[in-house]
């Protein structure tokens, strides 16, 4: 592949250079001829950014759109009995597979060529979340977890019993098919257990990851059972590699999160949805926290990270209280170039000579774009699917529109 004459989103800053020339080479960016520095357009250009990644997907529920409409956290995603549970139990691998598929193609569609999902269904889960990852081309990192917890109520209030011979061998299955773990919440299995979990993952280099202050309910239960919020806990007991959501996070929290610089995912879009609180967004990028940006659960949103980034964009504005912050590249960089060594993967998040060729191709000659004033800022708040004329992950085409075989766009 060859580009001449578009602009480029470059480095882990996302600056944007006009170029003469962008060359692909099999799976690798070989190289990118930049020119000058560029924030405005006259007349249109072809702008490759760098391939986007979502950091927190449910997969498995995309074939309930809108299905926990009315509801609240606990009575649509609770287990067992909340109503995403309910309903998936219903559902056969010949029904449930084929929204894998199509959500993952997608994903492709709207500039996505990596997503970490939390998935549900112990092994099998991951499994079949495995073999739709590699039929559409876009990578999942599967985080797995119990396909039912292995604790009853009078255990995991008693917080002392560790996990049980058959939990243990259902955990090494879980872990033999997926790139780490990651159960609900720290109030779904006792302090014993997670620091086994802790051990075993690090013994196999897996990732960890937990969800986290949710819900004011996520503290004030961990702290009935325990005497520790959620946070403290999985920061002492799990080391986890990602915290979800810190939706209610509180000043002592966000200083524990930028103390310990944890990569933290939100999910704007999906709290919202359920009524729940923004999370502090603006505290958060004035933190030293890694921030990530996910979609949540395919029955809340749907998994288009441009959708994502505009709703951050305008809540954070809104939480900074001024006209000036964030700088958009900020919130860009939360589903590109924060992500680089974070999932122990070739996933870097940005473009430049040597690295893998992930990257999305926009057409800046729509009108709505073609005289942007700032071009980091339209890519976060007006770049729309239709806007995307390809999705490359390591030189292989997720996507590609119809229109983008003209010559209009240099490819050759």
């Amino acid at each position: 592949m060859l580009f001449r004459d578009c602009v480029v989103l470059y480095g882990p800053e996302l600056t944007p250079y006009w170029c003469d020339r962008v060359e692909i080479k099999g799976d690798t960016i070989h190289a990118i001829d930049r020119k000058k520095p560029c924030q405005t357009l006259d007349s249109g250009a072809l702008v490759l950014i760098p391939g986007l990644t979502n950091s927190q997907t449910h997969m498995r529920d995309t074939c309930l759109p809108d299905g926990a409409t009315g509801m609240t956290l606990e009575q649509g995603f609770f287990r067992p009995e909340g109503y995403k549970y309910r309903e998936l139990a219903k559902r056969s691998e010949a029904e449930h597979y084929p929204h894998l598929v199509n959500h993952l193609r997608y994903m492709a569609r709207t500039g996505t060529v990596c997503h970490i999902d939390f998935r549900e269904q112990g092994e099998y889960g991951s499994q079949l979340l495995r073999r739709a990852s590699q039929e559409t081309g876009v990578r999942s990192v599967v985080l797995g977890q119990f396909d039912a917890l292995p604790f009853t109520a009078e255990e995991l209030n008693q917080n002392q019993a560790p996990l049980g011979e058959g939990a243990i061998a259902e955990l090494q299955s879980v872990l033999s098919a997926a790139d780490g773990f990651s159960e609900s919440t720290m109030n779904d299995l006792t302090d014993p257990a997670w620091q086994q979990i802790r051990a075993l993952t690090q013994q196999q280099s897996k990732l960890r990851a937990i969800h986290c202050l949710e819900n004011d309910g996520y503290r004030s239960e961990s702290l009935r059972i325990t005497g520790r919020g959620d946070l403290i806990r999985a920061l002492e007991l799990y080391d986890p590699d990602l915290v979800i959501h810190a939706t209610v996070a509180n000043a002592e929290e966000i200083d524990l999160l930028s103390t310990h610089r944890v990569n933290v995912v939100l999910s704007p879009r999906a709290n919202s949805n359920l009524g729940l609180p923004f999370a502090p967004i603006a505290a958060l990028l004035r933190s030293r926290a890694n921030l990530l940006l996910g979609t949540d659960n395919g029955l809340l949103n749907s998994p288009n990270l441009f959708a994502e980034l505009d709703f951050t964009y305008k809540v954070a504005k809104s939480q900074f209280g001024n006209a000036v912050e964030p700088d958009p590249a900020k919130i860009l960089q939360m589903v590109t170039s924060n992500l680089k060594g974070v999932i122990h993967t070739d996933t870097y998040g940005y473009l430049e000579p040597g690295l893998p060729a992930d990257f999305v191709a926009l057409n800046f000659y729509q009108p709505h774009l073609r005289a942007s004033r700032h071009i980091v800022a339209s890519v976060v708040t007006r770049v729309t699917p239709d806007d995307v004329l390809a999705t490359v992950r390591q030189g292989q085409f997720l996507y590609q529109a119809e229109s983008f075989n003209q010559s209009t766009f240099h490819k050759n």
